[in-house]
């Protein structure tokens, strides 16, 4: 089975990703080795996380505001896997 997702390093205190990675073990690497504090969050490739969480049966909408287009564009899942890091220390 191919994996379909990418692993995505967002630092403490950013607006944007700083490091897009194809596994995590290259992710982890790259963060230690500048000692970096931030969240390393799993997303699924060529899929929104809004509608893999519905697929996934993680979340369900069910008020008319988490169908419009501002709901779904700043949409996380806390049951992506993800990593919290300092300093370039995962934990």
């Amino acid at each position: 089975m191919v994996d379909r997702s990418v692993w995505v390093f967002s630092g403490a205190g950013s607006r944007f990703a700083s490091g897009i990675f194809a596994d995590k073990d290259t992710a982890c690497a790259w963060i230690s080795k500048h000692k970096l504090s931030g969240l390393l969050t799993r997303y699924p490739l060529g899929e929104g996380v809004y509608d893999w969480a519905i697929a996934e049966n993680y979340f369900s909408p069910n008020k008319p505001h988490e169908t419009t287009p501002e709901f779904i564009q700043g949409f996380t899942s806390a049951s992506q896997e993800h990593y919290h890091f300092e300093d370039g220390v995962c934990g």
